[in-house]
């Protein structure tokens, strides 16, 4: 009997040192996967944690691809042949599935994700030890910055949206805030961003966010809601102030557009694109770092032809000459054309004319050429080099002049359009066009014409066709429809903004769709 007690007293040790065994095996960590309880530790942790919110450009609901499909294709500039029709009536004011992915629920996601990882390094990093207090300060700067330019999306093509300030759990419902709420959001976190943000990087750290870019972005915002003279005061900074050193117009206007000139003094906020990596598109090792502009808008043949812009653009180009009577040297730069060869017969017209516009079959058809590469290649592919100039300084100075007309200062403001029209060699505005003269609206009807001429196929058009409501009156509706038909599907009070994805209103009964939808 005193054996049978002593086996069994061994059996429970046993059994007990085995399921201790087994419990230890279970709880071993994955050595290729770190935890948040163990990776947000240490400087170099802070530093991916920021390094992971830039990497949302590379992803195909940012700027990768769909960004710029739905930027310059919603506007009047553009328009989709996509054979995909539900992805091309997207850009149509055309929503027939809530929860289509091109152009719909990847933006949604992407703008989430990127929001998600900016909270992360806002919530982690103030908890690790940094020695030097700047570099923290950037880290931080940086995230805010991140978190912001998300919502401003999100701000442009939903506008009440649910806020999510805080490191979510997978059940939680956040509330959807109204566009005050949103925009609200966005000037807080960039206005910490500017005092956290350095002026400049050293030059490896090219490309990285600057206190010049969070102050035009915070403009930009302002702008969209009509406060002139707070959105004058950050652009101060940029065109009379401390920040002015930074930044100039380079000379040539094609170096915007090139990949050998790029992170210049023009660049205010630069998304830095490589080809060097040409898998597929994740978060994953050897992903790509390119982007699919180039081919979904390039020719026919050479790339796969899903945006065009509108033939009105080239028209407006050649309403003016230059000071020495010839066509504005933009022209060459912003679009490709049948007539191009014979309009600009001195200059280099690209290796895409290598086959003959007849031979490519293009027809009267009109192409964006900023970021194709027909420099240097014949055809195009999925992983761009050239960086995106999400801001330039040419924007800077036309935005300076808007906020100036519109707060009562028409004279001074010709200074900055002209500063944009002598790189292009056009006359000054007012020997230009004299009728203007310090009248208000006539000053920003030209405003208008202006920024299309330097910033079409940039992506910043339906900004500004939303920030002066051209929809709004019948007669600036009529006028977009002539522009681009496109616009006879645009209801008014509705297609201003698109539908939240269906799919997010189910999952979220804090969240309701927005109003005509």
């Amino acid at each position: 009997m005193k054996t049978k007690k002593i086996i069994y007293t061994c059996c429970l040790i046993a059994c007990s040192l085995c399921n201790q065994a087994c419990s230890d095996l279970l709880d071993i960590d994955n050595p290729n996967k770190q935890t948040t309880n163990e990776f947000w530790k240490t400087e170099q942790d802070a530093q991916l944690g920021v390094n992971a919110c830039y990497a949302i450009f590379y992803r195909i609901g940012s700027w990768h691809r769909y960004l710029h499909w739905r930027f310059d294709l919603l506007s009047d500039e553009g328009y989709s042949m996509s054979p995909l029709v539900q992805t091309s009536d997207w850009t149509r004011f055309i929503y027939a599935d809530y929860n289509h992915d091109n152009n719909q629920t990847v933006i949604w996601r992407e703008a989430y994700r990127g929001i998600f990882r900016a909270n992360q390094v806002l919530t982690y990093v103030p908890q690790i030890e940094i020695q030097d207090a700047k570099k923290k300060d950037a880290y931080l700067g940086q995230a805010y910055f991140h978190r912001a330019y998300n919502y401003f999306h999100l701000a442009i093509l939903w506008e009440e949206v649910p806020l999510v300030t805080n490191l979510q759990n997978p059940g939680d419902q956040p509330k959807q805030g109204t566009l005050e709420d949103v925009w609200n959001l966005i000037e807080d976190d960039l206005l910490l961003a500017i005092d956290l943000l350095p002026e400049e990087w050293e030059r490896e750290e090219k490309g990285r966010i600057t206190k010049g870019a969070a102050k035009a972005l915070l403009a930009r915002a302002y702008m969209q809601q009509h406060r002139w003279e707070d959105a004058k005061k950050q652009l101060d900074w940029l065109v009379i102030g401390e920040g002015k050193k930074y930044y100039g117009l380079v000379t040539n206007y094609k170096d915007n557009f090139s990949h050998l000139t790029e992170n210049n003094k023009e660049s205010v906020f630069e998304i830095q694109f490589s080809d060097a990596l040409n898998g597929g598109e994740s978060d994953e090792k050897g992903a790509t770092n390119g982007h699919q502009r180039s081919i979904i808008f390039g020719l026919a043949g050479i790339g796969f032809r899903d945006g065009l812009a509108r033939p009105w653009l080239l028209d407006l180009y050649k309403q003016e000459r230059t000071k020495d009577g010839k066509l504005d040297p933009r022209l060459r730069v912003s679009l490709l054309y049948k007539d191009l060869a014979t309009d600009f017969p001195t200059e280099e017209t690209g290796k895409f004319y290598g086959k003959t516009w007849e031979e490519g079959g293009w027809g009267n058809d009109v192409y964006y050429r900023k970021y194709s590469r027909d420099d240097f290649r014949t055809t195009e592919d999925r992983h761009s080099q050239l960086n995106f100039r999400v801001i330039r300084y040419a924007d800077i100075l036309l935005m300076y002049a808007e906020c100036l007309n519109e707060l009562g200062k028409t004279t001074d403001a010709y200074t900055y359009v002209d500063l944009v029209r002598e790189r292009a060699n056009m006359r000054p505005l007012k020997e230009a066009y004299p009728n203007i003269g310090n009248d208000k609206q006539k000053f920003r009807e030209r405003l208008q014409t202006e920024r299309v001429l330097e910033l079409n196929g940039e992506c910043v058009r339906w900004f500004d066709i939303k920030r002066w409501e051209l929809y709004n009156t019948p007669q600036g509706l009529a006028a977009l429809r002539e522009r681009d038909p496109d616009y006879d599907n645009f209801i008014v009070g509705i297609s201003h903004r698109q539908p939240i994805p269906s799919s997010e209103i189910v999952n979220n009964p804090n969240l309701k769709q927005l109003e005509g939808y």
